[in-house]
């Protein structure tokens, strides 16, 4: 048996030389093919790399649509005129602001800000929409007390909560309260009255005529 063994592996052997000694001379069509001819290899794919520049992507076309339901202001359907320095008040823009994410119908408009312009919100100056909410709706119309909140939360899917301020007598009432809360409203949040804070502001705009860097 091992006889056996030992030829056959001599015979094996000799074989292959036959065989190396005859390509040397005569190699087979392949190895002779010209370099440039050479298949070239297939590209390794990096699956988790690529997967990850895709997620990036997504993520960044993504990103534009969310900040412009945040309220850019070019979709708006009400527009609220809100007091920015009444903490009160701000809990309620800052729900609505938060809601609107979803929605991107209402566009926020702070009225102690020094950008805020009378003239692109109906007339409406700093003294007026600080007496009670106001509201404009994308056709110019202006809405004050309850229906504003009303029309503000129907835009955010709240329109049931105020749905029964739509009727008498719940719509006179509820405006009558409204109107009580806004008449005290700067003594409840300790906020001085509205004559000081309008002769703050007379001199404010007096000393930032000779000021560009005046902010209250």
């Amino acid at each position: 048996m091992a006889f056996r063994i030992a030829a056959a592996a001599a015979t094996a052997s000799a074989s292959s030389s036959r065989i190396a000694a005859r390509w040397s001379h005569n190699p087979p069509p392949f190895f002779s093919l010209p370099h440039h001819n050479l298949p070239l290899p297939l590209p390794i794919r990096k699956l988790g790399s690529q997967c990850h520049i895709r997620a990036i992507s997504e993520a960044a076309a993504v990103e534009p649509a969310i900040s412009k339901k945040e309220g850019d202001g070019r979709d708006w359907k009400i527009k609220i005129l809100y007091d920015g320095d009444c903490p009160l008040c701000m809990r309620e823009v800052n729900m609505l602001r938060e809601r609107n994410k979803s929605y991107g119908t209402i566009k926020f408009v702070d009225i102690g800000s020094d950008d805020y312009s009378p003239e692109e919100n109906q007339g409406l100056d700093y003294e007026t929409a600080m007496g009670r909410i106001h509201a404009v709706l994308s056709d110019g119309t202006v809405v004050t007390d309850v229906e504003a909140f009303r029309r503000l939360y129907e835009q955010v899917g709240l329109g049931w909560v105020y749905a029964i301020t739509k009727y008498e007598p719940i719509a006179k009432i509820a405006d009558s309260v409204y109107g009580v809360w806004a008449k005290y409203r700067l003594q409840v949040t300790g906020r001085p009255s509205i004559e000081e804070i309008l002769e703050a502001r007379k001199k404010k705009g007096e000393v930032c005529k000779n000021s560009n860097a005046c902010k209250m």
